[in-house]
């Protein structure tokens, strides 16, 4: 299992309207083969605060996490379909949005350790 994350600034003028087309934008790709799931949060940039998607003003700032099967899947999505994807974005809102992506592999799993009685 992989994870693909899209690391996204929105404009808040046009915030609304993308969270409506990135809504379809992410039922498309889970349409693709291997594509199993995805999620949809909302971030800091710093790391020192809770996010608040109702601030009143300034840009959003959002992370999708797709949930991809296996690099094969993946590769084929990159391959076949980002780029249309993609510019589909960009055709609606060029220029009032940024767009950083990055894949993530697990390495290791760590748990919490249980309490004994």
């Amino acid at each position: 299992m992989l994870i693909y994350e899209v690391n996204l600034t929105v404009d808040a003028e046009i915030s609304t309207e993308y969270s409506a087309w990135l809504r379809e934008h992410v039922r498309e790709l889970l349409k693709l083969d291997g594509f199993e799931g995805a999620a949809w949060y909302t971030r800091t940039e710093t790391g020192d605060a809770i996010p608040d998607d109702e601030a009143p003003d300034g840009p959003r700032h959002w992370t999708l996490q797709y949930y991809v099967r296996d690099e094969a899947a993946l590769q084929s999505y990159l391959d076949e379909h980002a780029d249309r994807l993609r510019q589909d974005g960009v055709d609606h809102f060029e220029g009032r949005f940024s767009a950083d992506r990055r894949i993530l592999q697990r390495a290791r799993t760590f748990s919490a350790p249980t309490a004994t009685s």
